[in-house]
């Protein structure tokens, strides 16, 4: 079975003040990107769709494209705020895309086979891939690795996290959190989403359904999203489709301010001097 890889890298990364998918980690330029489409090759994925602004593509090409594509096929989707359904106009006032749900709808003709979802600037681990195309080649049900909060924070500011109620190994429910720091009276033990998603192409037209009814609600909201674990969550009720919940112990690792960018360093460095990633 064929498996892919759904990078969602339209960001702009305002926190962060730049185009954090971009930045360099290894020591020959190697993006966070580079080392997660090397784990996932490692777990079992063939290829991936690389979502982006058209505005960026030459950039990102130049900068990792070309090295992404001898480790991988690489196609790429574009993500623009214009890119609505028959009957809605952009605002005058909305500046970016619509959020990561919006994203893979975006995606839908280069999304062929069951795949998994991840951020381009975030970190999951090797673990995390195999745990999540396991699952992938042996059912159709959606999922989503889980990670403990305490391993997901920065000391750098607040975080957008999805907060997820389990019972025996499916989400409940799932509640985002845009304003999480260190001192968050949540338990370190909280089970959060970090949009590491195993999902199948027949989840774009329900995704598209869910679109529509986020925009007869928020068409005038500037700054609204449409955030994929939500929308995941009401189609979970709504079409009552089950989502597995994979825990797991890793460490995730991301870049949501300038100021984490050289704790992520050091340790995507330690990986490769204790032989992690024996290619960088």
């Amino acid at each position: 079975m064929n498996t892919q890889i759904v990078v969602m890298a339209a960001g702009m990364g305002s926190r962060f003040g730049g185009l954090k998918q971009l930045e360099p980690f290894g020591k020959n330029g190697e993006t966070l990107l580079d080392f997660s489409l090397y784990d996932a090759k490692e777990a079992g994925f063939d290829s991936v769709v690389i979502i982006i602004k058209k505005e960026i593509e030459n950039e990102f090409r130049n900068v990792c494209g070309k090295r992404l594509e001898k480790l991988m096929n690489v196609e790429y989707a574009f993500q623009e705020k214009d890119m609505l359904p028959v009957g809605f106009d952009v605002p005058k006032d909305r500046i970016k895309p619509w959020g990561t749900g919006h994203a893979i709808i975006c995606a839908e003709k280069k999304i062929t086979s069951p795949f998994a979802v991840i951020n381009a600037d975030d970190y999951y681990g090797k673990e995390a891939y195999r745990l999540i195309h396991k699952q992938l080649i042996k059912s159709d049900d959606m999922c989503m690795v889980g990670y403990k909060l305490r391993n997901t924070l920065t000391e750098n500011g607040t975080v957008c996290r999805g907060v997820c109620e389990a019972k025996n190994g499916f989400l409940k429910a799932i509640t985002e959190h845009t304003d999480l720091d260190i001192n968050t009276p949540l338990s370190p033990d909280t089970i959060v989403s970090m949009n590491l998603w195993g999902l199948t192409p027949d989840i774009i037209p329900l995704l598209k359904k869910e679109f529509v009814k986020f925009l007869e609600n928020n068409i005038d909201n500037p700054k609204a999203e449409f955030y994929l674990p939500s929308a995941i969550n009401n189609i979970m009720n709504s079409e009552n489709k089950p989502v597995r919940v994979l825990e797991t112990n890793e460490q995730w690792y991301g870049i949501t301010y300038k100021e984490d960018t050289d704790f992520v360093k050091q340790a995507i460095n330690n990986f490769i001097k204790h032989g992690k990633y024996n290619k960088f």
